[in-house]
């Protein structure tokens, strides 16, 4: 049986699921949910500069009982630094596509508020620069994201413990067999 850290990050491709088990897992163990989005991209898509949000993480990740979910590389060694176990969302790329397509669709329709009143704009979603679609960004950055969490997990020190889930049944299994705890 898995026994989760009481520091938690998660991590994956953008579409793999990370919000969702995240706040799941952080219910379910009465810690903090930290999403690390909601951090960076402040009113109107502007981005927070890069001390800055090292400032916002590190205030954050105070204390234990917390799960953190993002990938962003100016607070990943900071994350590292402090988690006791690492989440990575290795899901199939035909899996992330279709999951990132339905979300910015209902999104976009519903017109959701993401982060600090900012929603998915419909010129993004027909763009082909990663830095504006986010279905560019899931299908460019999913095979690096694979091979830079590989490593991660290959280089790990011992006291930090990784567990990799494929699929969505991997993720229900997890989250399972915490409530059988």
């Amino acid at each position: 049986m898995i026994m989760p850290g009481r520091r938690i990050s998660v991590v994956g491709c953008s579409g793999a699921g990370k919000t969702t088990l995240s706040r799941r897992l952080a219910a379910q163990l009465g810690y903090r949910h930290i999403e690390l989005d909601a951090l960076y991209h402040q009113p109107d898509w502007q981005t927070l500069p890069t001390e800055q949000f090292q400032t916002q993480v590190a205030e954050a990740i105070r204390g234990d009982g917390w799960v953190v979910e993002g990938n962003y590389s100016a607070a990943r060694p900071l994350v590292l630094e402090h988690a006791d176990m690492v989440i990575w969302l290795d899901v199939p790329r035909p899996t992330v596509m279709r999951q990132v397509l339905w979300r910015t669709l209902r999104r976009l329709f519903s017109r959701q508020v993401l982060w600090n009143g900012n929603r998915e704009r419909w010129a993004n979603l027909f763009s082909l620069k990663p830095e504006q679609s986010i279905l560019v960004w899931s299908w460019t950055r999913h095979a690096k994201y694979r091979h830079r969490y590989g490593e991660e997990m290959r280089n790990a020190p011992a006291h930090r413990q990784y567990l990799r889930l494929d699929s969505p049944q991997a993720v229900e299994a997890l989250l399972a067999s915490l409530r059988s705890r």
